[in-house]
This record gives structure tokens, sequence and C-alpha cells, in this order.
């Protein structure tokens, strides 16, 4: 039995799952522009927090969980065990793999593709438009692919069109200006080889 609130709006082309908790004031399958009916799928046992907004077509797995006031907007594909925090912003065309934990305040821009049990901590902010503002930036945009297990520490910054490699440890503070290679510790602006993981 799914428990949502009154005063959350649900629109007619959203299906969710068994014991889905939708918390006050939260719209999901929010129209877009261009929007050609899409349906917004959510899986089972998703916990929903009060203000979040979740537009039309995205394709979110079981056990998804929001803090307050999170935004997502459309055509995303969201895995299992997702966890997004409080006040972060998931832009349109993007993947989330199974059990990411997205943390509070993180921006996450279109393109952008977080692989299985990845964690981005407080404030992190992904970017995809190396030149913003140019004329021909839109047509431009590079995701960022943060891979399996690779944990992105609070306040770090990554660079356009960047990976992040599998088990790698991103030091907080940190701005990653190029590709981060497999199980290791960086740092810094820009950031710096630290050392290898200990696992």
């Amino acid at each position: 039995m799914s428990n949502i609130a009154s005063t959350a709006i649900i629109h007619p082309n959203v299906i969710l799952g068994e014991n889905v908790t939708v918390e006050d004031f939260c719209i999901i399958g929010l129209p877009f522009v261009g929007e050609k009916g899409e349906k917004t799928i959510i899986g089972d046992g998703a916990v929903i927090r009060a203000g979040t907004y979740i537009y039309a077509g995205n394709q979110i797995g079981n056990n998804f969980k929001t803090g307050n006031k999170a935004n997502i907007r459309e055509l995303n594909t969201i895995g299992d065990d997702v966890s997004i925090g409080t006040l972060s912003v998931i832009e349109h065309h993007v993947t989330i793999k199974n059990r990411v934990r997205i943390h509070t305040q993180v921006f996450v821009p279109e393109y952008t593709v977080l692989e299985d049990d990845c964690w981005l901590g407080p404030n992190v902010v992904v970017t995809n438009a190396r030149y913003p503002k140019n004329s021909l930036s839109k047509d431009n945009l590079q995701g960022v692919r943060v891979r399996n297990s690779a944990k992105i520490g609070a306040n770090v910054t990554l660079l356009p069109g960047i990976v992040i490699g599998k088990n790698s440890l991103i030091g907080a503070g940190s701005v990653v200006v190029k590709d981060i290679a497999n199980g290791v510790v960086v740092a810094g602006n820009p950031t710096k080889i630290l050392r290898e993981m200990d696992y």
C-alpha cells in the first residue's frame, strides 16, 4: 500500500510501484517542453520527500529515495537503491545506475553517467559545457562519467567530458580537469595523484 500526501500532485502519466511514499507538496510527472506523453515510472519502495519535483519521462528503479526539495528533470534513467539528497538537481538525459548515493546540494547536468555504487558528496558540481554562453555550447555538451565505486568528496568540481576511474577517491574541494585512473586517491586544484587506494 502506498502513502501519497493529499498535497502531492501525481500527473496521469505516472506509474508508481508498491509501498511508495510521496510526501507533502511533491509534483510527480511534470510536463516538459516537447513532451510527447512520456510515462514516469517509479519502482517499489520509493520514498519521495517533501517538495521534490520529478518531471515526466523518468524511469526509476526500486527503493529510490530523495531528500527534501530534490529536482529531477525529464528523461533520465535511474537504477535501484539510488538516493538523491536534499536540494540536489539532476538535469535531463542523465544515467544513474544502481546503489548510487548523491548527497545534499549536488548538481548533475545533462549526459552525465554515474555507474554502480559511486558516491557524490555534498555540494559536488558536475559540469558539461566547456565554453558556457558560447553560441555553440548546447551543441557541444560533454557529459562526465563516474565509474563503479568511485567516491567524489564534498565541494569537488568535475570539468566536462572527464572520466573518473573505478574505485578512485577525489579529495574534498578538488577541481578535476582531466581523466582520473582507476584506484587512485587524488586532490587539489588541479588534482594530483597522492597514492593508490588501499582496498
